[in-house]
């Protein structure tokens, strides 16, 4: 907690100019009120297992667990008389999470927790032990959440809920060699009471403790090798360390953020409207020519209240992330720089989640104008060159953007453009010097300038460019 503390102090004065709301994690219980432990919480919740001995005073306990033995949580109902009373006689739902106790981890959990899915399939990452339960109603474990369980309880009943957790420590740790630390994780209670709905979504209390996972034996065996270190030590170095407890209760916290999914949502589609510009009749085109269909800009904008951004992330794809970005404006999300988003996120959607925040769109490898050429507008041509009274007349191009560099997408995009099928084009010419129709190949469009300006004209339907 006390590297944490540093880490964030770090983190102030990077941001001191412009500080940002960052998502709340778990290591914040240690911002509480300093009476917050003499304060009688509605609940309590003890984890039937000895604390570490070698953690010293004012640090936060740690726990040492065997992967897959099953671990009681006894649930005790804290509340004064009449304290609470509308829960009185009804149900409450608590949620139990394994979460990693590192920052770092916890800006990339789903990465983390997608990965270990991939290398365990079928398996989950926390279990109930159903049968050595008592107290609980209605127990569900969601397949795509590996790491949460739920049930329901009746806080005026003894309720213990027995848990399993199947991932170890050294699962997620950077570097893999033999001997290193693992990481350490974090039990997390949630309970929330119905609302008027009689849906469970208003939250009354969280706590979580800190602990780490070893394989069948392993806890035991660290658990006694701290002993045995405190053993040796001064009697002066041992009053610097917490005793060992017999169980681990668990301290308040916030409660772990939850994501909000947006159910029929407008996603980025496209533009139904279109813009048609009028031809004069004769020259074999229609008389309206829709521009081609364009996708609509889907920026994020400053002014973007959380839920908006909510909204935003989903519709581009950015799911993993919204728990992260939580109580994130669209001011709060556009002020991170590109190192902070790829420290987050990770280089891969990191560097996608800074681009589409800076609505940084890819440039076509090839652009080109085209106009339609007309008898009128050869008419006005021809009076301009005189001198006639036509000097203010205009002529409207349209962009065509090319990616592939072929004759083939350049007659698509033609004919996308003047609402023409493309089999109506038999040929492209480009009008070379003294006036000779050259045939347009894909090596020429190769060697085509950006940005360079044709007109188009048909020629006994051919359509032939100059």
């Amino acid at each position: 907690v006390k590297i944490w503390h540093g880490e964030m102090a770090v983190l102030l004065s990077l941001f001191s100019s412009d500080v940002l709301a960052l998502p709340i994690f778990k290591q914040e219980e240690s911002n509480l009120p300093p009476d917050s432990d003499n304060k009688i919480l509605p609940f309590q919740y003890v984890l039937c297992a000895a604390t570490s001995p070698a953690v010293k005073l004012h640090d936060e306990t740690l726990t040492y667990l065997n992967q897959g033995q099953s671990y009681e949580i006894r649930m005790l109902d804290n509340r004064k008389i009449g304290e609470l009373p509308e829960i009185t006689g009804k149900m409450v739902k608590s949620i139990i999470r394994v979460v990693f106790h590192d920052r770092r981890l916890q800006y990339t959990e789903h990465q983390q927790l997608e990965g270990w899915r991939w290398n365990r399939p079928g398996d989950r990452i926390l279990d109930l032990d159903i049968p050595m339960s008592v107290g609980i109603i209605d127990p569900r474990a969601n397949p795509t959440q590996l790491n949460t369980v739920e049930f329901l309880w009746d806080p005026s009943k003894r309720t213990s809920v027995f848990i399993q957790v199947h991932c170890i420590s050294t699962e997620f740790t950077m570097r893999k060699h033999g001997g290193e630390k693992g990481v350490p994780f974090r039990i997390q209670i949630d309970t929330f009471k119905e609302n008027e709905n009689e849906e469970y979504t208003e939250h009354l209390h969280s706590a979580s403790c800190q602990v780490k996972v070893f394989k069948p034996k392993g806890a035991d065996r660290k658990q006694k090798t701290d002993r045995e270190k405190m053993e040796k030590r001064a009697p002066q170095e041992k009053e610097k360390y917490q005793p060992s407890y017999e169980t681990t209760i668990l301290t308040e916290c916030c409660p772990w953020p939850e994501v909000t999914y947006v159910s029929n949502s407008p996603s980025p589609g496209f533009n139904s409207t279109h813009n048609s510009f009028p031809v004069a009749e004769g020259n074999g085109s229609p008389n309206h020519q829709p521009e081609p269909v364009i996708p609509v800009a889907d920026n994020l904008l400053p002014t973007a209240t959380p839920q908006d951004a909510q909204q935003w992330l989903l519709r581009n794809r950015f799911s993993p992330f919204c728990r992260l970005f939580t109580n994130f404006s669209g001011a709060d999300l556009l002020k991170l720089t590109r190192e902070d988003v790829i420290q987050i996120c990770g280089p891969a959607d990191g560097i996608r989640l800074f681009n589409a925040l800076k609505g940084r769109v890819v440039r076509p490898r090839l652009t080109i104008y085209v106009c339609q050429e007309s008898q009128q507008t050869r008419d006005q041509q021809v009076k301009h060159e005189n001198g006639d009274a036509a000097a203010n007349t205009f002529f409207v191009y349209h962009a065509i953007y090319l990616e592939e560099l072929t004759s083939a997408e350049l007659t698509e995009k033609i004919a996308q453009l003047f609402n023409i099928l493309p089999r109506q084009i038999n040929q492209i010419f480009k009008q070379g010097p003294t006036g000779i129709h050259v045939l347009v190949s894909d090596e020429m469009i190769q060697n085509f300038q950006d940005e360079v300006c044709f007109v188009l004209d048909t020629m006994k339907g051919i359509r032939a460019w100059r």
